[in-house]
């Protein structure tokens, strides 16, 4: 199994060099870029297993780094790093698609839990999508297309712009069709180890994603909400 390579776009450099050395240490291969521009030069010419990104950052900020990464084919986890007072930053961080966050100051051992975790749901999400749906990599609910390995989705040939979290819950009910997931089980799957929110949480997700993908989100058609269980993906609607 070759090497997990990462990023790290991070302009305070001792710090960078401590992540680096803990992540080396792991047997991860690395890199560093100190601006924005760097960064993204790496990113245009090399693929990355996860992106480590601070958001305050000279040249280009992570927020627009962010953006153009969800904006490519192949999909790459991004792990923000931010300040405990820039919530709003954030905040669109994780609506552009960051997959998650660490507010510094942090602790290296939260960073590389964050960072096992964030491994573990990509492998566990990259196995669900080869044993799923008769491992077709584009699935047709409908006018609902979904195009698992570009992260894609599409209604009625519209393309819908879903962020990262919209997708994965997307997917995990796609690829099960007909089961039902409580809010409980969503949020351990879909947002993982030390996430802060409460089931509220997969409320809100659900009915922005269903604002994106349904024709009526009031009478939704694919993600069914069975009162005091949870929710399912239509198991009616043909694949």
């Amino acid at each position: 199994m070759s090497r997990k390579k990462i990023l790290i776009i991070e302009d305070h450099v001792d710090l960078a060099n401590i992540l680096s050395l803990h992540l080396s240490d792991l047997d991860y291969s690395v890199k560093h870029a100190d601006d924005g521009l760097k960064g993204m030069k790496f990113l245009e010419n090399e693929s990355f297993d996860l992106v480590i990104l601070d958001l305050m950052l000279p040249g280009m900020d992570g927020l627009e780094i962010c953006r153009r990464i969800r904006n490519q084919n192949n999909y790459t986890p991004v792990l923000m790093l931010t300040s405990k007072s820039s919530e709003i930053d954030r905040v669109l961080g994780l609506e552009i698609g960051a997959d998650d966050y660490v507010s510094k100051p942090f602790s290296v051992r939260e960073v590389m839990a964050r960072i096992k975790a964030l491994f573990r749901r990509v492998e566990a999400f990259s196995a669900s999508s080869d044993k799923s749906i008769e491992n077709k990599n584009n699935v047709v609910f409908g006018n609902l297309k979904v195009d698992i390995d570009t992260h894609k989705v599409s209604v009625e040939g519209r393309a819908v712009d879903l962020t990262a979290r919209e997708f994965e819950l997307l997917h995990h009910f796609v690829k099960r069709p007909g089961r039902v997931y409580s809010r409980a089980q969503l949020l351990d799957m879909v947002w993982g180890y030390g996430h802060e929110g409460y089931e509220h949480t997969v409320n809100s997700h659900i009915n922005r994603l269903r604002a994106k993908i349904e024709h009526d989100p009031t009478h939704p058609e694919y993600i069914l909400t069975i009162w005091g269980v949870g929710y399912k993906f239509n198991d009616v609607l043909s694949v």
